[in-house]
């Protein structure tokens, strides 16, 4: 398919929405995207089988901490370097190209080198969401290396990282980024067609693009978009998806440490302020605590959205006051087994709660506003 502006500026906030908080706001990136369009640019999707088998694909991101992308804006210039330095290392020409995340920014940044090299883009990613660190793949729990790896920056830095792991990678690639500003392009995971049928996650971007709509048709028809939320998920891969809690913003904690944009926020409800739900978050929400009991914990996802129109709100953009919805949504099953809850369940976070499914936790835990 070819991505029209309307569905575009859709799966920007169906992106938003499964960044679970984090993945950068796609507002940005969405511009860019625009922008290659209204200059006659395409963008073509591609469903996850219509490669030859050895047909190579490097999935491109930008790495940094939100917070960092707010005071400075991509430029989207770094993004054709990174690819093209790795084509040259592996001495071969991607086929396509493809989210290593389908939430937030990281949702844009592969359809904005789509539309600049006219590669497709595969309708897939390695994380389901959006993830803070880059071992936290799919690709990386179904035995993908993620190096040989490619990072550039907006200002014509470009360097390849060839690490012993994909932790190892991280850490290098953390580094150089934090050197570069604190945002930088990359190019990681260099894999053949068939490998991705087997490792990613498939149909997020056109997930994100029904999100988006839903929740678009919604606030048009003046519809209740958590109820419309929740239709539109049901019979997809993420099958579950229920609202928590309702509330206002009455305490953040948020701090850019290492890279990552680390911290709380705490919610009361409206109608008793004795009745609170805290969210702990590297980048993305990482577990919600109702008075104490976690009532969802990674790598399902936790998503605060504003209650009046269902808009998603970011990490970054957290405010004291804010009126928000706090709704939960079940991952795919490749996402829960035991090898990826090593990788990044909540163990892989410091975190000392076991993981429980969220359809499991959250039951009777809704509150109205």
């Amino acid at each position: 398919m070819n991505l029209t502006v309307a569905a575009l500026r859709d799966l920007a906030e169906g992106a938003a929405v499964l960044g679970t908080g984090g993945g950068g706001d796609p507002y940005i990136g969405r511009l860019l995207v625009e922008r290659q369009l209204r200059e006659g640019r395409r963008v073509t999707i591609i469903p996850i089988d219509e490669l030859p088998d050895d047909a190579l694909v490097l999935p491109s991101a930008m790495m940094g901490a939100p917070t960092v992308f707010v005071e400075r804006p991509p430029s989207g210039r770094g993004n054709v370097a990174a690819l093209r330095a790795l084509e040259e290392h592996l001495g071969r020409t991607a086929a396509a190209t493809m989210p290593i995340e389908c939430g937030g920014l990281n949702s844009m940044m592969p359809l904005l080198l789509g539309a600049q090299l006219g590669l497709p883009v595969i309708d897939a990613d390695g994380m389901g969401r959006a993830f803070p660190e880059l071992q936290m793949e799919t690709f990386a729990v179904y035995g993908v290396p993620g190096s040989p790896m490619s990072i550039a920056s907006d200002h014509g830095d470009v360097a390849i990282i060839d690490a012993l792991d994909n932790v190892r990678m991280e850490r290098l690639a953390r580094v150089m980024t934090v050197e570069m500003g604190g945002a930088a392009y990359i190019c990681d995971y260099p894999m053949d067609a068939a490998t991705v049928r087997r490792t990613a996650v498939p149909g997020t971007l056109t997930l994100g693009m029904r999100i988006g709509a839903a929740l678009r048709t919604a606030r048009e028809r003046h519809e209740d978009p958590f109820d419309a939320l929740t239709t539109a998920l049901a019979g997809t891969i993420y099958s579950h998806g229920l609202v928590l809690f309702r509330g206002k913003v009455v305490d953040i904690d948020r701090r850019t440490v290492d890279g990552f944009a680390r911290g709380h926020v705490t919610l009361a409800a409206l109608d008793d302020p004795g009745d609170q739900l805290r969210i702990t978050f590297q980048n993305e929400h990482l577990v919600a605590r109702r008075d104490g009991e976690v009532v969802a914990i990674v790598p399902d996802l936790i998503c605060t959205l504003n209650t009046d129109t269902g808009a998603p709100v970011t990490t970054e953009a957290l405010a004291f006051g804010q009126r928000l919805t706090v709704y939960a949504i079940s991952t795919p099953e490749i996402m829960r087994t035991p090898g990826a809850l090593d990788c990044f369940g909540p163990a892989a976070f410091g975190l000392p709660d076991p993981y429980t499914p969220v359809e499991r936790l959250a039951t009777g835990t809704q509150v109205g506003a």
